[in-house]
């Protein structure tokens, strides 16, 4: 792994891989950013994209110090979470950087998270707010308790950033209510959101999520 990209800084997550599959990035058309969950591997999201189908689209996928993204719960203060959280967020930054150093424009660019890599990926897109080409939080919101917005956040708007959020009505990890939370943030921040709060889903991805990334990425193909 020693010819991989790594993730920077001098946090908990510094030096770890960057895992890239799908299309070779000098001839991608667009790159999906992908954030796996709590517990997971690089791997797992990148089998999820493969699903997508879409050849021209490069994978980038960093991974997580001891598959772990930050120790306590997404809707814990956000002090609880650093050192980590900060590192986690340079090792999204470092994934998009490297999706433009290859040429992908940041409006097609797609951040997709699951879980952890869902609540990291909405957390990464309101901080720095620009026209990507999507947001997609799987079973995920922002980071800290209800009733929070992200601290420090850059001065902007998405510019109607596609972004989705899905989850299960009782999710036992992301509350409905946080959800509602975040889809509202982004939406004050000029984003185009789809929220869908699922009956029966659990913690999973279903084929309706799948279904709105392959039309996002469709769009941005055309």
């Amino acid at each position: 792994m020693s010819d991989l990209p790594t993730v920077g800084g001098d946090g908990p997550h510094a030096g770890q891989p960057i895992l890239t599959a799908g299309a070779p990035k000098a001839a991608a058309e667009a790159a999906l950013v992908l954030l796996h969950g709590r517990g997971a591997r690089p791997g797992t999201v990148l089998d999820l994209a493969d699903e997508l189908d879409r050849s021209s689209v490069t994978h980038i996928a960093p991974e997580a110090y001891h598959d772990t993204w930050y120790p306590h719960a997404a809707t814990a203060e956000r002090e609880l979470n650093q050192p980590h959280l900060d590192s986690a967020l340079r090792a999204v930054g470092d994934a998009v950087e490297l999706a433009l150093d290859a040429g992908v424009p940041r409006e097609k660019v797609v951040v997709l998270g699951f879980s952890q890599g869902a609540c990291l990926a909405a957390e990464y897109v309101y901080r720095n707010p620009e026209r990507y080409g999507g947001l997609a939080a799987l079973s995920g919101c922002l980071m800290g308790p209800e009733n929070t917005t992200p601290p420090d956040t850059e001065e902007g708007s998405l510019d109607g950033t596609p972004a989705f959020f899905g989850c299960d009505r009782t999710d036992p990890h992301i509350p409905a209510l946080r959800v509602r939370e975040s889809a509202d943030a982004y939406r004050e921040r000029g984003a185009e959101v789809t929220e869908r709060l699922y009956e029966g889903l659990g913690h999973q991805v279903n084929e309706d999520e799948m279904d709105w990334v392959r039309a996002t990425l469709d769009d941005l193909l055309d």
